[in-house]
This record gives C-alpha cells, structure tokens and sequence, in this order.
C-alpha cells in the first residue's frame, strides 16, 4: 500500500476508536505508532514515541491548561454559578421566557470563568431547570435553553479548546481570546433572542415569574461582583499585555479559589471543596496531556504517510475556490461534531484541515473562532448531542428526546451565527488587531 493509503486508513481507524469512546490520547498514540511501524519499522516508531512527547510537553503554552482547569473546577464548586443566576433571574425573571434568558446570561457569565461547557451543563442544570418547571416552563424550553447555554463555556474566553487549537496549531492563546469576545456576546444575544421568539408565538412555554423591586436586584448585584472582576482582570490583564496567559490563568485561579472561600459556609467546606477542585483539575489535566503526547505521535505519522499534502492536493484539485473549501470543512466538521466530542474533533481533525485552510488564505485565529463554533454546534445536534446527554443524567426525569426538541430553535440561532461570522471575519478579527497589531 501506498504511504499515503495507509495514512488514511489509519486515519479512518482512529476515528471509529474514538466514537467506540475509546481513550482519546491511547487512541492517537496507538494509531501513531502502529502506522509508523509499518511505514518505517519498529526502531522508528520507538524513536518517535519516546521524542515527540517530551518536544509536545515542553511547550510553554501548556502551563495555561492545568491552571485554567483548576479556576473552573473551583468556579464549580464555589456557588458562583448560583450567584449568577440569581442575578440575572432578578432583572429580566418577570417577563415571558425570562427564566430561560436569564439561565442563558448565567450560562455564559458562568462559562467566562469555568470555561467547561459540560460543567457548564451540570452546574446550571442542577440550579436553573427545576426553577424553571417549578414556574410551570414547558421541559423543551428548561431544558433546551440550559443544554444550548452550556455550549458558551468553549467559546467566550478563557476557553479550554481555544488553548488546545492554539497549542496544536502553535496560534496567540491572547489572540484566541481576544477574537472570542465579540462572537461570544453574539452567541448569547442569539441565544435570548430565540428564547424571545419562541415565548412571542408560544406565549404558555414560558410563563413571567415574580418581580424584584430595585432594592432587590442591587442586593443580588452585590452576589456577582467578585465574578465580574475576577472576568475583568484575567482576561482584561491578558488581553491588555499586563501579564501573560498562563501569568492571567494563575490570576483566575487564584481569584476563583479566593471567591470560594468567601462564599463558603465554613472553612471546612471550602478545604473540602478545594481538595475535589485540585483532584478534579489533576485528572482533567492528566488526561488532556496524555492525548497531546498522543498527537504528538499520531502527528508525526501524518506527516510520514503525507496526508495533510494529499488531502490539500485533493481538495484544491476540486477546484472549489476558498469560499467552496470553507463551506465544505464546515459541513465536515459539524457531521463529525454529532458523532465525536468538540476534544477528540480538535486534536484529530486539525493537523488535517489546517494546512488547507492557510493555503486557501484564511487567518488561522479567524478559522480557530469558526472551528470552535461548529465544534461547539456539535454539542448539541442529534444524535451525540453530549450536552443534552449529560443535561439528561442530571435531569432524568426528561427525556434526552424532548431535551433536544428544546434544543432546535438554539440550533437555528446557531446556524444564523455562524453564517455571520463567515460573511463578516472583522467580526473576530478586529479585536485582536486592535490589541495586537496586525
């Protein structure tokens, strides 16, 4: 067989591992090692597995992952999330849908710091549904608006896949952050928006809850100012050049295990939930760090087998045009997000599509902002909506079916958003360029 059969073979292999929900980092590493076996023999394929790792682990970037990791762990565990959402209930809970909205505002301010979309999902699930159907709100519209807020934890900075496709990619982690903010708010405004006119021509699927006099919703205010500055000086500090992203991520660390202990009963409590943080943060990492030192392998027989080359040689053969070839990596990579998590689709799909997308002339923090939306499209269309499934362990008196009933009217919202943003790159782009130059 030719190298470039076997790469693909290798490659199609790897994916099947994946959506079996083999380990990800075992997958790429086995994958990688077996295909440059046969293509170079057994002492190569040694060499490279015991060199590429220690090269892939000595990135600077990397230190960003752990530390991040550990600010949402203790976001999680701290009630800010709770704190959110009371907020946002008290100023717009009283109208038609207003609890949705305001389970959105909180799943994207809550998103901001624990940048985890399925944290995001168990966080609020567990806080906002049974407010919600507690006011008599349809379960599609509970539930759908939470799995669908869920997904703005990776995508509104500091995002966990920003760093990943910025340390696959060797891309500006603070560019990557700097060009979320902007479709970030755009996700959520979108999110209300569908909320708004799904209440407008079904006025009983959300019905207004109480209403908070002012005094009210300046005391809740008071619950959500730690949150708003701890978000302010890390990414602010980040995005300004103050310090740099692993420098803002100790920052956030720092400040979300300080707002835990505020929050706190007791010290017991906040000791205990600082232990599960770091145990959590530990095993993340760990499992993150092994799929790099497994891309790192699986990487180098890519580049072996000369499959990134004849994917590009094949595509620009078609003759699609740029407009033609992005149109045609979106459509692949939305039907790859329904049967593979946003992780494995980043680290798989990537070194594929990336070389592709630079020879066709596309700013690569621009395409990093696409990747991550379509990827984060994933999480919740049918039928691996991962999202929606862990939405119904935490739920299990609804139906993962009416879950993604309520989801449809968030996935138009989405497929709006991402048109916009291919038609209109200054969308993301004008940030970073006004923060760091061209």
């Amino acid at each position: 067989m030719s190298p470039l059969l076997v790469g693909l073979i290798g490659t199609v292999a790897l994916l099947v591992i994946v959506a079996l929900r083999a380990p990800l980092g075992l997958g790429l590493l086995a994958t990688g090692f077996a295909g440059l076996w046969y293509l170079h023999g057994w002492d190569t394929a040694v060499y490279v597995s015991s060199t590429a790792p220690v090269t892939a682990l000595s990135s600077h970037t990397l230190s960003v992952l752990p530390l991040f990791i550990l600010m949402g762990a203790l976001a999680v565990r701290g009630g800010l999330a709770e704190a959110l959402y009371k907020a946002a209930y008290g100023f717009v809970g009283k109208r038609p849908g207003g609890l949705a909205i305001a389970s959105i505002g909180a799943c994207g301010g809550f998103g901001a710091i624990c940048g985890s979309s399925l944290a995001t999902v168990t966080t609020m699930g567990r806080i906002a549904v049974p407010e919600m159907l507690r006011y008599g709100y349809d379960k599609r519209l509970a539930t759908g608006a939470v799995a669908a807020g869920g997904t703005l934890g990776i995508l509104i900075p500091p995002s966990l896949p920003m760093i990943i496709y910025a340390t696959v990619t060797e891309t500006s982690v603070g560019r990557l952050f700097a060009a979320g903010m902007i479709p970030g708010m755009i996700a959520v405004l979108g999110y209300m928006a569908a909320v708004w006119v799904w209440a407008r021509f079904e006025p009983n699927i959300g019905p207004a809850g109480r209403s908070f006099s002012w005094r009210e919703k300046l005391g809740l205010l008071r619950g959500v100012w730690g949150i708003v500055l701890l978000f302010v000086v890390v990414m602010g500090g980040i995005i300004g050049g103050i310090f740099s992203p692993t420098e803002g991520a100790a920052v956030g660390a720092f400040g979300a295990g300080l707002l835990g202990m505020l929050n706190a009963p007791n010290l017991s409590i906040f000791w205990s939930n600082l232990v599960h943080a770091v145990a959590e943060t530990v095993q993340t990492t760990a499992m993150l760090f092994f799929a790099i030192i497994g891309i790192s392998v699986f990487e180098y027989f890519l580049q072996a087998a000369r499959v990134p080359q004849g994917i590009e040689a094949f595509v620009l053969g078609l003759g699609l045009g740029p407009i033609g070839v992005m149109a045609l990596i979106v459509v692949l990579l939305i039907l790859l997000g329904t049967v593979l998590e946003a992780i494995a689709i980043l680290f798989i799909v990537t070194p594929l599509i990336f070389p592709i997308v630079v020879a066709n002339g596309y700013d690569p923090i621009w395409f990093g902002i696409i990747m991550i939306m379509v990827v984060e499209f994933g999480l919740i269309t049918p039928p691996i909506g991962m999202n929606v499934f862990v939405l119904s362990k935490v739920m299990p008196d609804v139906t993962t079916w009416t879950i993604f009933r309520g989801v449809m009217p968030f996935i138009a919202a989405d497929v709006v958003r991402i048109g916009i943003l291919l038609m209109f790159p200054a969308l993301s782009l004008w940030l970073p360029t006004l923060l760091f130059g061209e």
